[in-house]
């Protein structure tokens, strides 16, 4: 990246999940989300960078890999169960190959899934030897790839700084894992659902964050107003950079009435085997209570509001994909161009999107991304790809704002974690936070068993934090496990309390619950402090 482009474009992909680990059944139907974004999502878009590695196609990427995500793509038990899950999908891939032998346009698909499964089980088995995490860390060893840190377990900030304490846990436990994860601090995070208030930026310095990201509307309404809107970060009172979401650029991508994966020739994400074929022959691929759900396996393009769907045509979906690229790098150099004379710098393009949204909901997003890059490398000059901490470095000297309090939830604030579906969590969390305080402090000097169950206590808030659980009470899918883990996490923190209180910790029920809510085995109760 050597003469200064006309403008740059910074794309973001959010990678994390909720931490969904349940050694005490032999399947479990929300481990199936891990499952689905190792196949869909991210050997997907390892194999584009390396690929794009591969052939000489200089590229940035920034991408979060949140502490959750981290701990599952690690742990042993869901490795092995991934494993599992794939043999599953090969197995099934091979029969459709078989019952679908006289059905042409069928048969096709059913090939290209079971090619598509094999190349996925080779790459995280001998190519990355199920070590996905590594495979990114590589990639950012590179110089290619900005791996950022998130929130421990995704809590979102705004609300939990009611107990100030239980926002410094989240940002700490996370950078330390991140430390313990890649052997060097993070420079910058994504704040869990872009959620940021007045005064985090404090938090953020004092753990040794950089730069974060925030919706627009978080600059725009920024005091003073930032002379560059969101096409420059701006720093923070205390020199931590903010970094605003372009919104031209996300709804090309992300709306869903206007967006490139609405396109026709696209593969319909919804209609799936698991919901059309026989039952007796799709029921060992299906959820474990045997009741139908999706398998992967999707043989329509989206047609419409119709059930009479057109068979997916995998050649005009990948024509359609660089069509979709080209297009968007046209707008990018058009829009950069226009505020390039209006600005004393290049301007910068923040485009953030949730990681899953490419291969898993848009089934060819990793190949438009790959499409992006090399148009990006091979067509133009105008528009360079770069990474906040790469754009930090060239760009020395920005404006001093305060952003406003925000997040990218509807209608830009915080009412989707703070509803009437959702809100009585709150009262709870927050107690157990004060508590976890308070237990910090009473026992400053503890080891042995009691430095054990005040750490587990920490993994337990940590988990029940997760706003994950609120999102989902508000969305409505999956209420009644959201609801359940949040009242597991907090029943066994108050139990975990009582007994410190009492001076009597049940040792083998805490070795239980230490074996099934494992993450960060290394965690320090005094993040909590």
């Amino acid at each position: 990246m050597s003469a200064q482009p006309t403008g740059y474009l910074c794309l973001v992909l959010h990678c994390h999940l909720p931490y969904v680990r349940h050694p005490e059944h032999d399947r479990f139907l929300e481990e199936n989300w891990l499952y689905e974004a190792i196949s869909d999502t991210y050997i997907p878009l390892l194999r584009v960078m390396n690929g794009l590695v591969r052939d000489g196609v200089d590229f940035r990427l920034t991408t979060t890999l949140s502490p959750p995500l981290i701990s599952m793509l690690r742990d042993p038990l869901l490795i092995s169960r991934y494993e599992r899950h794939i043999n599953r999908l090969i197995e099934l891939a091979a029969k459709e190959v078989h019952r679908t032998a006289y059905q042409p346009e069928y048969h096709r698909l059913a090939t290209m899934y079971l090619e598509r499964f094999l190349q996925t089980r080779n790459a995280f088995t001998n190519e990355y030897g199920h070590d996905l995490v590594g495979a990114f860390g590589r990639l950012q060893d590179l110089g290619k790839l900005e791996i950022i840190t998130c929130g421990a377990t995704h809590g979102f900030l705004p609300l939990l700084n009611v107990v100030p304490s239980a926002v410094r846990a989240q940002l700490r436990t996370a950078v330390a894992h991140y430390e313990e994860t890649f052997g060097r601090p993070p420079h910058g995070i994504w704040l869990p659902e872009c959620g940021y208030f007045p005064g985090l930026d404090e938090v953020l310095r004092d753990v040794g964050i950089q730069f974060f990201f925030t919706e627009s509307h978080g600059l725009l309404y920024a005091e003073p107003r930032p002379r560059y809107g969101v096409h420059a970060p701006v720093f923070c009172p205390t020199g931590v950079a903010a970094f605003a979401r372009d919104l031209e650029s996300s709804k090309q991508v992300w709306s869903a009435e206007e967006g490139y994966p609405g396109d026709p020739a696209y593969r319909d994400y919804y209609r799936d085997i698991g919901w059309d074929l026989d039952y007796e022959y799709i029921k060992p691929y299906i959820q474990p209570d045997g009741k139908r759900g999706s398998t992967g396996i999707k043989y329509c393009r989206i047609s419409g509001k119709t059930d009479q769907k057109q068979v997916y045509d995998r050649d005009w979906a990948m024509q359609r994909a660089a069509d979709h690229a080209g297009n968007f790098l046209f707008n990018r150099e058009r829009q950069v161009e226009w505020l390039r004379p209006t600005m004393d710098r290049p301007p910068i393009v923040v485009a953030p999107y949730d990681a899953e949204l490419f291969g898993h909901w848009w089934f060819e997003g990793p190949e438009w991304i790959d499409f992006l890059f090399r148009k990006l490398h091979f067509d133009q000059q105008t528009v360079k790809p770069i990474t906040p901490a790469e754009y930090l470095e060239r760009h020395e000297i920005n404006q001093v704002c305060t952003p406003c309090g925000s997040s990218w939830g509807h209608k830009g604030y915080h009412e989707v974690w703070l509803n009437g579906g959702n809100d009585w969590i709150y009262r709870h969390l927050h107690t157990a936070a004060r508590r976890m305080e308070e237990l910090t402090h009473r026992f400053s000097k503890a080891d042995g068993l009691t430095q054990r169950a005040l750490a587990q206590a920490g993994r337990e808030l940590l988990l029940a934090q997760s706003s994950d659980w609120a999102f989902i009470m508000k969305t409505g899918t999956m209420v009644e496990y959201a609801v359940k883990r949040t009242k597991d996490h907090i029943a066994r923190f108050t139990r975990i309390y009582e007994q410190l209180l009492a001076g009597r910790v049940d040792a083998g029920w805490l070795k239980d619950i230490e074996e099934k809510d494992n993450i960060f085995p290394s965690l320090d109760h005094r993040n909590f402090s």
